[in-house]
């Protein structure tokens, strides 16, 4: 049995869907919403759902028991504010981490972020590096994926950008002169990674570093977005200090906001691995950004999905 946290996340739909079509047995814990209902997804069959949150201690023994392998995908990083990624990340972690060595998990598995370390100024760099630590002092068999910046047709940050251009007619607002590099990690490609990885025994114990087939800076990103989504603007520079003021504004006068605090941490610095670890590990051939981004963007109505995200309740 393999169970996943975070199921209802973008990797996490993803990871349930391949390991059921694989064969794989699997259990999810996905967390309900106001009133006690559960998230509207449809679920492979035979996938088991269990009701509860990492602070739900019976829920969390619930979903560990007669387990082998845990994928701890559960986060904060897009949604939530510090306070958040200190009750989902670390103390969600460290119950979830209780309840896998009481069940005597086999194997866990955590989703980090590259640039994740423990004494990082970055709020979400610090509490990457912070959990990473907790899972190797777990006691439990262990393996990290330190990975670049995931994207796909339902991420949070790329189609962010797509967003935030239609929230401006004239402008967007970058921080600095944008030339920080990224390493932009297709969904599917981490999918296959992870389940690639169930059968290598290399990888136990270890912290692994992986991004996509590319480099790409924050600009040359944001310029590829308006590309591909037909919505130019002029790039304004800021100091990154006022577009966190700017973007600390914005976040307390509407409801939600694509852009949270924690871009501004992945954009703080470089955030890449070595060319070639994806398939060096996990035997995955990265596909390009600009590419996979012309299968499903093109024909989006992003201004409409701007006010339905604005408008929709917090997580």
């Amino acid at each position: 049995m393999i169970v996943v946290t975070g199921a209802s996340g973008l990797v996490g739909r993803e990871l349930v869907e391949h390991l059921a079509a694989a064969g794989w047995p699997v259990r999810v814990l996905v967390q309900t919403r106001r009133g006690g209902r559960l998230p509207r997804i449809t679920w492979p069959e035979g996938v088991e759902v269990v009701a509860g949150s990492l602070d739900d201690e019976p829920a969390l023994h619930q979903i560990m028991h007669g387990a082998h392998t845990v994928f701890h995908l559960a986060s904060a990083q897009w949604w939530g504010t510090r306070r958040d990624l200190e009750r989902v990340d670390v103390q969600g972690t460290r119950s979830l981490i209780a309840a896998a060595r009481s069940a005597r998990i086999g194997r866990l598995y955590y989703l980090s972020q590259l640039g994740a370390e423990p004494s990082s100024a970055y709020t979400l760099m610090r509490v990457k590096g912070l959990v990473e630590t907790m899972v190797r002092n777990s006691g439990l068999a262990f393996t990290i994926i330190r990975s670049g910046l995931v994207f796909g047709p339902e991420d949070r940050f790329v189609n962010g950008i797509a967003m935030l251009l239609r929230s401006n007619p004239l402008f967007y607002f970058q921080p600095g002169q944008g030339d920080s590099l990224l390493h932009p990690l297709y969904v599917l490609d981490l999918v296959k990674a992870l389940i690639n990885s169930l059968d290598s025994i290399d990888l136990v114990d270890t912290t692994i570093e992986i991004g996509g087939s590319e480099y790409l800076t924050y600009n040359e990103l944001i310029r590829t977005v308006m590309r591909v989504s037909g919505t130019q603007r002029m790039i304004i520079s800021l100091p990154p200090y006022a577009v966190r003021n700017m973007n600390r504004v914005v976040s307390r006068t509407v409801r939600r906001w694509p852009m949270t605090p924690q871009w501004l941490d992945v954009l703080a610095s470089h955030r890449t691995a070595k060319l070639g670890n994806l398939y060096d590990y996990c035997g995955v051939r990265p596909v390009r950004f600009e590419d996979t981004l012309l299968t499903y963007m093109p024909n989006r109505h992003y201004t409409r999905e701007l006010l339905r995200f604005m408008l929709r309740r917090p997580v």
